[in-house]
């Protein structure tokens, strides 16, 4: 991996420092988002990029935010490549972006994490998506190998930390979510829902969560049109059927509401189409709700008589009575992600030790094999079983002397006074 660090040089600075560069829904627009975001396709050759950037990277890319972190021994100037880097990825100039980007290092980036993971920091409060979005973007950084022990360290603990949020505190009661606040919004406009015919469009997993949603409602129909037809027809099984995205020109006439949350680069449902669907239902409006970035209607298709448009920042305020509660939760989860934040810090300042024990424990175990050699031709003699039973005697051996050295060595970086054991201890075993 590019751009890494030597262990002993990250021993001798002092711990990781962490860093996020981000935008969402609260301080860019829809427009400005959808180019910044990463559709799941291009995370990996933009991870793969980031590596000549950052020594560890990850990228979190939802429907309200997209972030960049970084961890790096220093952190100079890391706001400047992680904006250049963004800005050769997505093609949108520099100029004029950092209004819309928040920067945040050290504890205020892992608190940070630590919110979103818990959903406090969601358009919709508490939402349940988060926690597998954050998952998703680790599975990332580690397959392209571009988060390294520090942010994985980091968002394995956001997950951890996200569950025992909602576990131990109200956030989540009232389940609530993009998909629901699409259903609800629905609801809002058309009513009793019983006499709708719905088209879903887009069969991943805020598609399946909108079906569960619709049903639930008791709608007249529910048609799900997806660009996989096995996950489609899957999702299918509980609603009327499944049809091809190439049938979706002919399943929109029948329709009274659309619910579209696709992956596409692209707009599903352009003006034309629109135009073209209405021209044969003059006396029947359509309701059109978009719940997709990059957005799968062209907004365009809002300008059309009969036709209401909404996109996922129109959804907000659809959802605010069923949030109301968990606002109210907000002490008792700043409480714990301050408490899981010092946890980390902890955590992080301790791994300072961790380049001298590796070098300790490989120390060891070469003198423990090169004694092993020089005794080859004793132990050649030996039947399998002594000599397994002689090569567990010695490293048992080997284990139990390191085991002070290595406790003391984590003990002291531990407390960030660590950096003269560290030395004695390289000096003692002669580590280079």
């Amino acid at each position: 991996m590019t751009a890494r660090t030597n262990p002993s040089a990250d021993t001798a600075r002092g711990p990781m420092r962490i860093a996020v560069l981000g935008t969402t829904n609260k301080t860019s627009t829809l427009d400005l988002r959808e180019r910044l975001a990463f559709l799941p396709h291009e995370l990996g050759p933009a991870l793969e990029a980031m590596k000549a950037h950052v020594p560890e990277g990850a990228i979190l890319s939802t429907c309200h935010r997209v972030e960049l972190y970084a961890a790096a021994p220093s952190l100079g100037r890391m706001r400047v490549a992680l904006t250049r880097f963004w800005s050769e990825q997505r093609g949108v100039p520099r100029k004029g972006l950092d209004a819309h980007l928040y920067y945040l290092e050290d504890e205020q980036a892992v608190a940070h994490l630590f919110s979103v993971a818990s959903g406090m920091d969601s358009a919709i409060v508490g939402e349940p998506q988060i926690l597998g979005q954050v998952r998703a973007a680790l599975d990332q950084g580690l397959e392209h190998h571009a988060a390294g022990g520090v942010l994985s360290g980091l968002m394995r603990q956001a997950v951890t930390v996200g569950r025992r949020i909602r576990t131990e505190t109200g956030i989540s009661r009232n389940a609530a979510s993009i998909s629901y606040a699409a259903v609800e919004l629905a609801r809002e406009i058309c009513g009793d829902l019983r006499s709708s015919r719905v088209l879903l469009v887009g069969a991943g997993k805020m598609g399946e969560l909108a079906a569960k949603n619709l049903t639930s409602k008791g709608v007249a129909g529910l048609v799900v049109v997806g660009r996989s037809a096995e996950r489609a027809q899957q999702l299918a099984l509980e609603c009327d059927g499944a049809v091809a995205m190439t049938e979706l020109e002919d399943a929109l006439p029948i329709c009274d509401i659309v619910i579209s949350c696709t992956n596409a680069p692209h707009h599903i449902i352009s003006r034309d189409l629109a135009e073209r669907v209405m021209a044969g239902r003059p006396d029947r409006p359509l309701l059109l709700i978009d719940i997709a970035v990059p957005r799968d209607i062209d907004p365009a298709a809002g300008e059309i008589q009969g036709v209401r448009l909404f996109n996922i920042d129109d959804l907000e305020a659809t959802v605010a009575a069923n949030v109301r509660e968990r606002h109210a939760e907000a002490p008792k989860v700043t409480a714990i992600i301050d408490e899981e934040v010092s946890v980390f810090q902890s955590w992080l300042v301790a791994r300072r030790a961790v380049p001298t024990i590796v070098a300790l424990q490989q120390r060891a175990e070469s003198i423990r094999q090169a004694e092993l050699a020089r005794t080859s031709s004793v132990l050649a003699r030996l039947s399998e079983a002594p000599r397994r039973r002689i090569e567990a005697l010695t490293l048992a051996i080997q284990k139990k002397l390191l085991h002070q050295s290595i406790a003391l060595l984590r003990a002291e970086a531990a407390t960030g006074n660590g950096l003269g054991t560290d030395r004695a201890v390289r000096q003692l075993f002669d580590l280079h």
